[in-house]
């Protein structure tokens, strides 16, 4: 059973997500937060397994509730209805592993959070192209160079794509990039895809 701590000021929101989360097998929401201060709290007293966490809210924003629980064993999934593309990398250097906007379907919504829980950081189209032209603008350069195939692997695994999805998207073999992934984990002294995704998107490399 994953277990799922809401933080959001509206009542509203709060609501509709622990209505529809419930309905699932194996989700339980064990609690709700109505401002940061409140998330990182419940955090620390019920150790949920996925936090889905607003931006904008009062007393401590989504950023700071970030910093606060870093080290936390729980997984954060940033749920925002701001559109504004510069808070994906922020967000994602402090902390959270998956960044989604409120007008995601309901039932990609359910698969995010078990995605998460299960290692992968995920991010919402948009925010994934927010990484990669941040990086592309004025990107920081990494432990060692990446080539630029390989910097456009490391971009589609931070947008969760799977080996075959990333040979599809680029129009190359499923074994190349098999070698870019490998290569990509050598050069960030990483141990998999998972930390790779995670090092590129809180370093702005993807």
């Amino acid at each position: 059973m994953i277990r799922v701590l809401i933080a959001d000021d509206h009542p509203v929101v709060r609501q509709g997500l622990r209505t529809f989360l419930d309905l699932q097998d194996d989700i339980t929401v064990v609690g709700e937060a109505g401002d940061g201060a409140q998330a990182v709290e419940l955090t620390g007293e019920l150790s949920p397994d996925v936090l889905l966490l607003d931006l904008k809210m009062p007393v401590l924003d989504g950023i700071g509730a970030l910093e606060r629980l870093a080290g936390s064993a729980t997984r954060v999934i940033v749920l925002t209805s701001v559109s504004d593309r510069s808070d994906v990398g922020p967000a994602m250097r402090a902390g959270a592993s998956g960044f989604l906007y409120k007008d995601v379907d309901p039932t990609a919504l359910v698969q995010a959070v078990r995605a998460v829980h299960g290692g992968q950081v995920l991010l919402a189209p948009e925010a994934a192209e927010a990484v990669l032209a941040a990086s592309v603008n004025g990107g920081v350069p990494g432990p060692a160079p990446l080539t630029e195939r390989e910097r456009e692997v490391l971009a589609l695994i931070a947008a969760g794509r799977s080996n075959r999805e990333i040979a599809r998207s680029l129009a190359v073999a499923e074994k190349t990039v098999k070698t870019h992934v490998s290569n990509v984990l050598m050069k960030l002294g990483v141990q998999d895809r998972t930390q790779a995704a995670l090092y590129a998107v809180r370093h702005g490399l993807a």
